[in-house]
């Protein structure tokens, strides 16, 4: 399977909201709820993956109160049938620490897990479906979409349609 890659520029906090809502359609559009679907998301402090992961999550739940979920690790929001898991991962000192917040059995069906500071989870976490790494730019962000499973793949072209 070869991986597809793509790139949006994101000029400023309104066009970033509207691509995690866009995402976040996306993600209904190919039912990826219903297998789940874990996104790893890269980038320096600030870059914007929490900004995306509360605006993906308020797609869903309006008005819902979303916290970055530095020093609990993992923040879960139900609705319907569908949780959206929120972990960050940057004060992780050993991956094994997953296996205490029972990673396995969080991520089981009807899922979408946004996660931020993947690498610090290796090699216990689960292998994305899709990359998204916020990259500074002279002005906003630029996000560099990458597809990692067939899932993913699916994603990440429809991504490609609606915005080419």
């Amino acid at each position: 399977m070869s991986q597809l890659r793509t790139e949006i520029e994101l000029l400023d906090e309104s066009e970033s909201i509207d691509f995690a809502g866009f995402v976040a359609g996306l993600v209904d559009e190919i039912n990826g709820f219903e297998k789940g679907m874990i996104f790893y998301l890269y980038g320096d402090l600030g870059a914007g993956k929490s900004f995306f992961s509360r605006a993906f999550v308020q797609h869903y739940i309006p008005g819902q109160k979303v916290k970055s979920p530095t020093y609990t690790i993992v923040e879960s929001y139900n609705f319907s049938i569908n949780t959206i898991h929120h972990l960050d991962l940057y004060r992780l000192c050993d991956p094994e620490e997953l296996e205490y917040l029972a990673i396995r059995d969080l991520l089981k069906e009807n899922f979408v897990a946004l996660i931020e500071w993947p690498q610090k989870g290796a090699p216990i976490l689960p292998p994305a479906d899709v990359e998204f790494e916020f990259v500074y730019a002279s002005q906003g962000r630029i996000v560099k979409i990458k597809s990692i499973s067939k899932k993913g793949n699916f994603l990440v072209e429809k991504i490609m349609s609606k915005t080419q």
